[in-house]
């Protein structure tokens, strides 16, 4: 049996564990294992299992991760999401539907320093959720606009997506960061945009906030202070050559730091901080093991050579290739963890992209975007059962259906994307 048939195989027993709720870091990992023993040996496997691991724990590169995720961290002890969501509604103080409009902003500012999609939907719904409510907007507009807002925090960097992918296809983390400034900007106005639409639509979905004088709204803009204070200095000194990614990680960790000891964190809480940054951060490594370990797996097996190979002999045109990639990308994020995606299909499709013609960066940011469709698209949808856990009372159907307009607006970004490649390769 030839190697690109066994990977195809175990490709296939992979995906039959992980529907039997095998934890995809595991799934990958004995997928890996037990083709690479097909293909080679058992003893090279092992030698695998012995050294995968410790290479993986001591690269470098993924350095950033934990810095990252307890920069968000410290940002959330710290209240500035609470403070971030008060500053946004005194911006929009009197519109009708304000409230969503601050939240949804809200939440795009708080993905800058927090870069996880789901400690962004944690953090803001605790705190926009229950005031929404109680100023009588529809369940499903609430929900739904926290649930969506949420997203912004896999693309608007600091992203560990957007890291783990540089990483994964060995491009420039500086280049895919600014690469990803303009498509997460673009996000959150058509995510307003999709807003205004609805409460003009049907004003019974919300209405109409406290209004406030141009003075309040000025002197809310100081609540934007320390996000734009750790968004500058990292985005800053990356796209300057100051520091590098790894730097500007511990740098952004150190001020996020600074900032919540000065709004009063005590000892316990930061210990709850470190404690909750290693729980976050031994998820991810256990992730990258297992797709590290798969990726060798995959280099024996040649499935990625055969398949782009097998493409090419089709004769179809790129940009056939890249939507049948989107597609799969949009199936397997029905059912699939973001990050856990990103690891286990960019390894295999990449080659096919880079055959057919198309710029790696810019390609990640399509693909980055694709895969935050998952985190709010049923069965699993990540930040939707997020917004559940904060708000037990409302149905999970209702979430969906609050969602579904801003998968629409994200649609949209996403044929925007491919029409102007220009959106997300401007400032690299």
């Amino acid at each position: 049996m030839s190697p690109p048939v066994i990977g195809l195989l175990c490709m296939a027993g992979m995906l039959v564990f992980i529907a039997l709720r095998c934890p995809i870091a595991l799934a990958m990992a004995a997928t890996g294992l037990i083709g690479f023993t097909w293909i080679v040996a058992f003893d090279p496997a092992l030698s695998i299992l012995e050294s995968g691991p410790y290479e993986t724990l001591s690269n470098y590169g993924f350095s950033p991760i934990p810095m990252f995720i307890l920069m968000g961290v410290f940002a959330s002890k710290a209240r500035m999401s609470t403070e971030l969501f008060h500053a946004a509604r005194m911006l929009f103080g009197g519109w009708r539907g304000g409230m969503a409009l601050a939240s949804v902003s809200a939440c795009g500012i708080f993905s800058a320093i927090s870069g996880s999609s789901v400690a962004t939907a944690a953090s803001m719904s605790r705190v926009a959720l229950p005031e929404m409510k109680k100023h009588g907007y529809a369940n499903s507009l609430a929900a739904g606009t926290l649930a969506a807002g949420g997203t912004l925090g896999i693309m608007i960097p600091p992203s560990i997506a957007l890291l783990l992918y540089a990483l994964i296809t060995e491009q420039s983390v500086g280049k895919m960061f600014m690469a990803g400034v303009i498509p997460g900007l673009l996000g959150l106005l058509l995510y307003c945009a999709t807003i205004a639409i609805l409460v003009h639509r049907n004003p019974a979905l919300a209405r109409p906030g406290d209004p406030t004088t141009w003075r309040q709204k000025i002197a809310g803009l100081a609540g934007f202070g320390p996000f734009f204070l750790v968004f500058a200095i990292i985005i800053g000194g990356i796209y300057l050559g100051i520091f590098t990614p790894t730097e500007a990680a511990a740098i952004g960790a150190f001020v996020s730091m600074v900032i919540a000891l000065l709004r009063g964190m005590r000892l316990t809480g930061f210990i709850e901080a470190v404690d909750e940054t290693l729980k976050l951060s031994a998820m991810i490594f256990f992730m990258i093991i297992g797709a590290e370990i798969f990726g060798y797996f995959l280099s024996v097996s040649r499935i990625s050579f055969y398949l782009a190979e097998l493409v090419g002999s089709m004769g179809l045109p790129p940009y056939a290739v890249l939507a049948a990639v989107l597609l799969l990308f949009i199936l397997l994020g029905c059912v699939m963890d973001s990050l856990a995606m990103l690891l286990l299909t960019v390894p295999v499709v990449f080659p096919l992209i880079v055959t057919a013609g198309f710029d790696p960066i810019w390609f990640g940011i399509v693909a980055v975007i694709t895969v935050e469709l998952g985190l709010i698209t049923p069965p699993v949808g990540m930040n939707v059962f997020v917004i559940k856990s904060v708000a037990l009372e409302i149905p999970i159907g209702q979430i969906f259906k609050g969602v579904l307009p801003f998968v629409l607006s994200d649609l949209v970004r996403l044929a925007l994307l491919i029409l102007f490649p220009a959106l997300a390769l401007a400032l690299i």
